[in-house]
């Protein structure tokens, strides 16, 4: 039965994660501040795969002046593969968390 119960709780949070983060970028799109942005930093992880061996993920950062003139640094939902540090991207952000963005398509 735990093991099931291990399982199902899983699933559920991997679910309840994606939900969360669709509805939040639509609410990004819809509601958010655009502004053009500079990536700032490019963090890169590690992971092993018994499949594919080695496997990298990219988060990218950005940072960009607010209403206020302040630098705010916010990490991207994602960003284009060939995107490098020094680059400048339009990006949506919510002035009540500012410190997450979704790219301008």
């Amino acid at each position: 039965m735990w093991p099931y119960f291990l399982f199902g709780a899983v699933v559920a949070l991997i679910i309840g994660y994606i939900v969360y983060t669709f509805i939040r970028n639509n609410k990004i799109r819809r509601d958010g501040v655009e502004v053009e942005a500079v990536v700032s930093r490019i963090e890169e992880e590690q992971t092993i795969s018994s499949e594919d061996g080695v496997e990298y993920k990219h988060t990218h950062y950005v940072t960009y002046q607010n209403p206020n003139g302040e630098t705010v640094e916010a990490r991207l939902d994602h960003a284009p593969g060939r995107t490098r540090v020094g680059d400048t991207v339009r990006i949506r952000y919510l002035p009540e968390k500012p410190n997450f963005a979704v790219l301008v398509k």
